[in-house]
């Protein structure tokens, strides 16, 4: 509960509690009844004549009443009598023995009406009612919208034309993605002319691609660009506890839709709510699959959805249900990838649109460097930037800046406060100069960016970055073999150096096993087991689109030989890449012993190490 919704609720009860004192005020203030005047008093007064009128007002509890005495001071005393006949007569006897003459009056017995009997009653009827719906705000205020009335109510959130200012121009490095989308901005913006024709817009489109490459951003720029509402809710949004809730918001966000339309729907993260059915463990009727089978009947069911356009997002659209992949419903599927070396310039143009840069940051020279970051990583790698040149009091940034920033974003942050023993610091730097040998002498593994032997934030004892010059689409069987050689050069270093090797080189022989056996089993590089794939789905995760069980694909005999293939190419490759460190044992001491000195090198500072 949030400050403003308590603050009003204390507010409700402080007034509600100041009508209950005023109306009690009112009442008390009405009866004003002397409890301490007794029968004694009474004949006192009437002996000194102090009373000059007395007024009886009988109860319905017959006979008992309210007395009233008007007395010669021009006050007035109330009490109550338990018999009115009885005081009656004692009235008559004290004025017979006194001779007094003091009017009296008695009223009839009051028979309050039907409406005056129900009045208190409606009024606190009436009262709980207010109360009652005014907590219910202050909750649905305070819940967003989320009370039990609201539960079967969409959650999505309508941008209008006028609050969505992001355009394709706000989109950079994605060129053949913003080219698929124009067609759907110009029929939002004349669909007449695709009408006459005959032709049918795609009632969805999907974006795929891993996190972070701008599927949300080219959603809001479709919607920027066509001038209608736009629609945002995340695929979570649908899915509740309770059954039914979650087709119920799916009614109601296309109902919605309907009276916006043209508009466009986006469903982010659409793998949370379409996820394929019947697998897992849930059976096969649970909430989410009612969700789904809604979202299926309104995207392409008997109602005619015109004007509406879905998009999603997802970056696991293999764990999708195919029934929302067919044409009909998601028509079009457009692969959002990692820029390309001309995309990451341009996106970094726009990332850095804002920020002072000194004449030495080349952006050209960045977008080289940066092969296989996404827009995001890019957006961030210039937000450090741009902290690290605050942190140092500078009102632009300099290439230092970039450079602490693409090893704090790549490897993690350094950790120079922390003690290693001596003995530790010269295993990392014999570890981390194997590596990075490997790295320059092997044909096609890329230049060495930076070698450290400082520890970072992921628990590493140092690291050797190295810098890829070109963006890769494909893997060879050479490039793949030179990647383990290099995984397996710091354990060598250690063996040909140490008299003994340490736990250092656990997530180096981890990637050459995972990249041997994905030879053998997944890309048919092996040649004693030929052009065949083994690989089965025992390692797909249960729970996000398969089923529990599955059949065993291999025989024993068949990953027998899986095993020894995968231990004869990490075998060839140790051979190897010991023989290309022999060579190189010169430099490998000079490296070790350069950055004991240093801790960290650059790329020329290391690459000077081959040339003296």
């Amino acid at each position: 509960m949030n400050k403003n919704v308590r603050r009003s609720m204390i507010t409700y009860l402080i007034l509600f509690a100041l009508i209950i004192g005023v109306v009690s005020l009112i009442q008390s203030s009405s009866q004003n009844v002397d409890l301490s005047y007794t029968e004694a008093a009474f004949e006192k007064d009437m002996k000194a004549e102090a009373v000059t009128g007395i007024y009886v007002q009988q109860n319905a509890e017959i006979p008992t009443g309210t007395v009233e005495l008007t007395m010669k001071n021009h006050s007035v005393v109330r009490f109550f009598v338990s018999d009115v006949n009885a005081f009656q007569q004692l009235y008559n006897d004290l004025v017979e023995q006194y001779d007094l003459e003091v009017e009296f009056q008695m009223s009839d017995v009051v028979r309050p009406s039907f409406l005056e009997k129900m009045l208190p009653y409606l009024l606190g009827f009436v009262a709980i009612v207010v109360i009652f719906i005014m907590f219910a705000g202050m909750q649905s205020a305070g819940s967003g919208g989320g009370t039990m009335m609201n539960f079967g109510r969409s959650r999505a959130r309508m941008i209008s034309d006028a609050d969505n200012e992001i355009t394709f121009d706000d989109v950079a490095g994605l060129r053949e993605e913003k080219e698929d989308l124009e067609e759907v901005v110009d029929f939002l913006k004349n669909p007449s002319k695709y009408v006459e024709l005959g032709a049918r817009i795609p009632k969805g489109i999907l974006l795929v691609g891993p996190p972070g490459t701008g599927k949300t951003l080219l959603a809001k720029a479709v919607a920027g660009e066509a001038h209608v509402p736009f629609f945002t809710i995340s695929g979570s949004d649908f899915v509740e506890m309770f059954v039914g809730v979650g087709a119920s918001r799916v009614r109601d966000l296309f109902a919605e839709a309907k009276q916006n339309s043209p508009c466009i729907i986006f469903i982010d993260e659409i793998d949370a709510v379409a996820r394929r059915r019947g697998s897992g463990l849930g059976g096969g009727h649970d909430e989410r699959e009612q969700t789904l089978n809604q979202m299926l009947v309104e995207m392409d069911g008997f109602t005619v959805n015109e004007g509406i356009i879905v998009l999603a997002a997802t970056n696991r659209v293999d764990i999708l249900d195919p029934a929302i992949l067919r044409p009909g419903r998601f028509d079009r599927k457009i692969a959002v990838g990692k820029p390309d070396v001309k995309g990451r310039e341009d996106i970094l143009k726009v990332h850095t649109k804002n920020k002072s840069l000194s004449d030495e940051v080349d952006l050209g020279e960045i977008a080289r460097t940066t092969a296989g970051f996404a827009g995001a990583d890019l957006e961030n790698l210039m937000n450090e930037s741009a902290i690290n040149a605050a942190k140092s009091d500078r009102k632009f940034i300099i290439k230092e800046d970039i450079d602490k920033a693409f090893i704090k974003v790549g490897i993690g942050t350094e950790r120079k406060s922390r003690v290693v023993p001596e003995s530790e610091r010269r295993i990392t730097a014999y570890h981390e100069s194997g590596h990075a040998i490997l790295f320059h002498v092997l044909e096609g593994t890329g230049p060495v960016y930076a070698v450290s032997i400082i520890p970072t934030g992921q628990g590493a004892a140092g690291y050797t970055m190295p810098l890829p010059e070109n963006d890769n689409v494909f893997n060879t069987k050479n490039k793949i073999l030179q990647d383990i050689k290099v995984s397996l050069g710091g354990r060598i270093a250690e063996e040909m150096i140490m008299d003994d090797i340490t736990t250092g080189a656990y997530q180096d022989i981890k990637e050459a096993t995972k990249a041997a056996r994905a030879m053998v089993v997944e890309y048919g590089m092996s040649e004693k087991l030929g052009l065949i794939n083994y690989e089965t789905d025992n390692e797909a995760e249960t729970f996000v689109g398969r089923d529990i069980g599955h059949q065993r694909m291999l025989g024993e005999k068949t990953a027998a030989a899986i095993d020894k293939e995968v231990k004869r190419i990490i075998d060839e490759c140790y051979v190897q890449a010991k023989a290309v460190l022999e060579e190189n044992i010169e430099i490998l001491h000079k490296c070790a012993a350069r950055l004991l000195e240093k801790e960290r090198i650059d790329r020329e500072e290391f690459e000077s190490l081959f040339e003296a």
